[in-house]
C-alpha cells in the first residue's frame, strides 16, 4: 500500500496495470479498456490523486477455497493451459493471462479488505476486473471467473474475525454466484437490485437472509433508490453488520448495451450515500466496493466518478 499525504481523505482505491492482461477478444464487452478509462477520468477529475492507492495482489488456492471447490480451480487451470478461448463451465472469455489476472482481481478485493479492517482507511472501491458476482462454487460464467466480493467476505470472516456483513449488489444482473455461495449463511445478509427477465434469469424470490429487489426493464433512478430504501435500511437495522460491501456494477446506466435501466452517474453517487449511510448507522463507516458489471466506456468512466466522489465526500 503506498503512502498517502496527510491532507488525503481515508478512502482507497485499488488499481493495478496487470488487470488489463485478461484478453476476452475483439469486441467483447468485458474489455481491458474498462479499467484504463476509468482510471483515466479518475485522474482527469482530481479523485485519483485524492485517494490512497492500494496495491493488488495475487490470492492464494486457499483462501479461493473458501468459496470455490478444488475441481473448479483445476478446470480454470487446466482451461488457460489448454489455449481455450471460453471457460468449459460457461459464457466468459479468457486468454493466456486470465488466471493470472482474475486471480489478481480476487486478490485486490482482499488487500481492500485488509487496508479497511486494518484502519489504514475508511472506504475502498476495487477497480478491478474480471468482475465475479455471477462466479458460483463449481463454475464460472457471466464474464466471472472467481467471486471476488463472496471471496473477500469470507477473507473479513476467517482473517479478520467479522462476525455479520452486508453484501448490496446493484449491478443489473442478479448476483447468482454471491447468493449461491453465501445466500444460505445467517452471517451474511444479501441485498440486491437487478432487472427482472434479464441475465441470468434468477433473482425472483428472497429467504431471511437474501433479499433479491427484482425491476422492470426501463426503471431509472428514482424508483430504484426508493426500493432500495424501502427494503435495505431496516434489513440492515435488524442485522447490524460490521462490514458493508458493494458489487458495485454499473451496466444500469441509460447507455449500457447489456440491459434496460435508464439510470444516470448522478443516480450511482446517490446508490453510494445510501450504502454510506447503512456503513455509518452500523459498521463505523466501514465499506469496501469492488467493480462488478458496466459496459459503455463513457457511462462507466461517468458512473465510477460519481460513486467515487461520493465516498471522498463521505
Amino acid at each position: 500500500m503506498r503512502a498517502a499525504s496527510p491532507d488525503q481523505a481515508r478512502v482507497g482505491l485499488v488499481f493495478d496495470h496487470r488487470l488489463q492482461g485478461h484478453d476476452t477478444g475483439p469486441g467483447h464487452p468485458e474489455q481491458p479498456e474498462r479499467v484504463r478509462v476509468v482510471e483515466q477520468a479518475l485522474r482527469q477529475r482530481g479523485l485519483l490523486q485524492r485517494c490512497r492507492r492500494i496495491d493488488a495482489r495475487p490470492i492464494t488456492d486457499a483462501e479461493l477455497l473458501r468459496c470455490h471447490s478444488q475441481r473448479y480451480l483445476n478446470t480454470v487451470r487446466r482451461d488457460v493451459a489448454y489455449g481455450r478461448g471460453q471457460l468449459s463451465t460457461g459464457d466468459t472469455a479468457i486468454g493466456d493471462d486470465s488466471e493470472d489476472v482474475a486471480r489478481l482481481a480476487a486478490g485486490g478485493t482482499l488487500a481492500a479488505v485488509d487496508a479497511v479492517l486494518q484502519g489504514a482507511v475508511d472506504r475502498v472501491f476495487a477497480l478491478v476486473r474480471p468482475p465475479g458476482h455471477h462466479a458460483e462454487a463449481n463454475r464460472g460464467m457471466g464474464f466471472c471467473l472467481f467471486n471476488n466480493i463472496a471471496l473477500a467476505a469470507r477473507h473479513a470472516q476467517a482473517a479478520h474475525g467479522v462476525e455479520r456483513l452486508l453484501i448490496l449488489d446493484w449491478d443489473v444482473h442478479h448476483g447468482n454466484g454471491t447468493e449461491a455461495i453465501l445466500g444460505a449463511d445467517p452471517s451474511v445478509l444479501l441485498v440486491g437490485v437487478h432487472e427482472r427477465g434479464n441475465y441470468p434469469g434468477s433473482g425472483e424470490s428472497s429467504t431471511a437472509s437474501s433479499i433479491n429487489i427484482p425491476l422492470p426493464s426501463g426503471s431509472d433512478g428514482p424508483p430504484l433508490l426508493q426500493a432500495l430504501e424501502h427494503t435495505l435500511v431496516p434489513a440492515a437495522a435488524r442485522f447490524q453488520p460490521q462490514l458493508v460491501f458493494i458489487s458495485a456494477g454499473f451496466d444500469g446506466h441509460a447507455d449500457d448495451p447489456l440491459a434496460g435501466f435508464q439510470l444516470q452517474a448522478a443516480d450511482y453517487g446517490a446508490l453510494t450515500q445510501l450504502a454510506l449511510a447503512v456503513a455509518r448507522d452500523h459498521a463505523d463507516g466501514r465499506l469496501v466496493s469492488a467493480l462488478e458489471g458496466g459496459y459503455n466506456l463513457p457511462a462507466l468512466a461517468s458512473s465510477c466518478c460519481a460513486h467515487v466522489e461520493a465516498l471522498l465526500k463521505a
